[in-house]
């Protein structure tokens, strides 16, 4: 598979293509460090999936991102940075990013590659809980209008109760804690999870968290 490594630091490009070429099937068919080169060498290389730093110039690799699903709509790219800033997953969720993972976890690199060419959205554990509104989040006025829109776009897909087991799976909440606030027993939050994922056709509650902050 073809992959392109777009970083400002030269010496973590360098280390990333030694770790992805360690891998028989996977080659690093370019590198580059700024938007420039995210846009040329993508439509250059044509590559399988790109990994791409957040801060790359003057643009980020979600600029890059954003326009390059422009004209690729099926592009790409998962992010391997070092700022988890809740604001650039989020962006990078919203233009369509397949992944997001801290360059601490290089072991990772060569799996989330793989796992991202075949369709999933690769997030770490520390990105994944980064997404969990805080309480005075969810009660700023803008966490509680961009809550409305979402359940007004779920409103015939989902019931108003899945809606709501939906938007604590998205806040962060265990099935126990779920059935708790809901005043359900786990077993019937189970339920409600498993109609869900039917309805929505997803796998896990990681890709639910992700479509309910997508939609």
């Amino acid at each position: 598979m073809k992959i392109l490594v777009i970083d400002d630091d030269k010496m973590i490009c360098f280390a990333l293509k030694t770790i992805i070429e360690s891998e028989s099937d996977m080659e690093v068919v370019d590198i580059g460090h700024n938007y420039d080169d995210a846009i040329n060498k993508y439509k250059e290389h044509k590559p399988d999936i790109c990994l791409f730093d957040i801060r790359i110039g003057q643009k980020t690799g979600i600029d890059a991102l954003r326009d390059i699903k422009i004209d690729y709509p099926d592009a790409k790219v998962i992010f391997l940075t070092t700022f988890l800033d809740q604001e650039y997953v989020k962006d990078s969720i919203k233009y369509g990013s397949s992944g997001y993972i801290l360059k601490d976890d290089f072991e990772s690199i060569c799996p989330a590659i793989r796992a991202a060419l075949a369709g999933q959205n690769v997030f770490g554990n520390k990105v994944f809980d980064s997404l969990t509104l805080t309480p005075d989040k969810a009660q700023s006025e803008k966490g509680d209008i961009d809550n409305k829109d979402r359940k007004e776009g779920l409103i015939g897909i989902l019931s108003e109760r899945e809606i709501d087991v939906l938007e604590l799976i998205a806040d962060g909440l265990s099935n126990k804690e779920i059935a708790s606030q809901l005043h359900l027993s786990e077993g019937t939050v189970r339920n409600y999870i498993s109609s869900i994922l039917v309805k929505l056709d997803l796998r896990d509650r990681t890709q639910l968290a992700i479509y309910y902050l997508k939609s």
